[in-house]
């Protein structure tokens, strides 16, 4: 790595290496006072094959989330559903709309939704991530395709992309209502914030961590503002790893860049790390009853998130996919790269 030091990289990049966030500003509110986009504004192209329409639902937090729901054009019945978040931070609007669209083209009702104080979503400040509210967010999806009458209540699954399969895990853990699980190219927020990456923090460089997030947090108090973490670095050091560039390579091009997506914009607040330092998420991993599929690359600088969340799993409804050849990002949005066939599949077996 030379003279690119990741450790002092690290504050920079774990609450915006996998995510996404805007410049909006929204407080939480019924859907007709939503000002939502109406046109097609994804980083992928819209399915002959799907219906596509916005939607709105409240946690229980009282946080109005806004999704996007996909319906097979030739639907019929009542069908099994999937909700789909992630990565870290991103909105609806790249890989989670993408997973959404394509397994709706299988046959699934499906809903990507932009997590709370994030993307067209609600809540107050923007760009706060949390270990608790962001597992909820999840259990309110779960909540609302529940109610819906063309989906059976029965079969309900999860995906979560990045750092949002460490919530989906965390998610089925707790939700009982949750079938099957998809973690996808995940991430284990709380270990990389409290640890760093390829867990080379000590409990020194914690309490240093602590002492400067809680002075910017004295400070953000004060001025009344909330400071930005950042997104993906740009522009790029010569030295930078090569899982930075591919970051960079999908939040600031054309290729997944959006408006409203904080890796490619300025980032969480600083101070968003604090939650995850002492909330360890996969605590009761082991107790998730219900199918889980754990997906990685197999060039992934992640992979080890995956494959140790998956040893923590117990049961044989559980599996552990390594995807030839791949990086953490080809399953962001490579079409020949993310499992679709494996994915559907698993769902289809697992949400009878």
């Amino acid at each position: 790595m030379n003279t690119f030091k990741i450790v002092p990289f690290l504050a920079a990049l774990l609450l915006s290496a996998c995510t996404a966030a805007g410049t909006d500003s929204k407080t939480s509110k019924d859907m007709d006072t939503f000002d939502l986009t109406r046109e097609w504004d994804k980083t992928f192209p819209e399915s002959e094959k799907v219906k596509h329409r916005k939607v709105t639902f409240r946690n229980r937090y009282g946080i109005t989330l806004v999704a996007d729901l996909y319906e097979p054009v030739t639907a019929k019945g009542k069908l099994p559903a999937i909700a789909v978040s992630g990565p870290f931070g991103a909105v609806k609007e790249q890989a989670s709309g993408l997973y959404a669209q394509t397994l709706a083209e299988r046959g699934f009702l499906t809903l990507a939704f932009d997590p709370s104080f994030t993307g067209e979503s609600g809540g107050e400040p923007r760009y706060v991530a949390s270990p608790d509210i962001n597992t909820e967010d999840f259990s309110a999806a779960v909540d609302y395709l529940s109610s819906l009458s063309g989906v059976d209540a029965e079969r309900i699954g999860i995906v979560g992309i990045c750092g949002w399969g460490g919530f989906a895990i965390n998610a089925a853990a707790l939700d009982t209502r949750v079938k099957a699980t998809v973690a996808s190219t995940m991430y284990d927020m709380t270990r990389v914030t409290a640890q760093g990456y390829f867990d080379v923090m000590d409990a020194d460089a914690r309490h240093e961590l602590r002492k400067r997030l809680n002075a910017q947090r004295g400070e953000d108090f004060r001025k009344g503002t909330y400071a930005l973490a950042g997104g993906v670095i740009d522009p790029l050091p010569d030295d930078a790893p090569q899982f930075v560039k591919d970051y960079h390579a999908y939040y600031k091009t054309s290729r997944g860049y959006h408006a409203r997506s904080l890796n490619s914009n300025k980032g969480w607040n600083q101070t968003s790390a604090l939650a995850f330092l002492n909330a360890p998420i996969l605590a009761y991993a082991g107790e998730i009853r219900s199918a889980v599929l754990v997906v990685h690359g197999q060039k992934a600088h992640s992979r080890y998130f995956g494959e140790d969340a998956f040893k923590k799993l117990k049961g044989d409804n559980k599996e552990l996919f390594i995807v030839p050849d791949a990086s953490h990002v080809d399953l962001y949005d490579n079409l020949e790269k993310i499992p679709f066939d494996k994915i559907a599949a698993f769902f289809l077996e697992n949400l009878k």
